[in-house]
């Protein structure tokens, strides 16, 4: 599959992409790695993502996954 998003993962590894036109934190270790058409996931401050059509769109937002320590 064709990834027509731009990524890239920081030092702090952190992944970032464009989601559109705007730069969006796309997640750490929630961050599916390959992506495949189809994965779904959501950030640790509760954005849904999904790769649709080799794009990743954001769906919307959610109450962020509880930490239990």
């Amino acid at each position: 599959m064709e990834l027509k998003t731009r990524i890239w993962m920081t030092g702090a590894l952190e992944w970032y992409g464009y989601v559109g036109d705007q730069q969006m934190f796309l997640g750490q270790r929630s961050f599916p790695s390959p992506l495949e058409e189809g994965d779904e996931w959501t950030t640790e401050i509760g954005d849904m993502f999904k790769v649709i059509d080799g794009e990743i769109r954001l769906l919307g937002k959610t109450e962020p996954p509880r930490k239990f320590w």
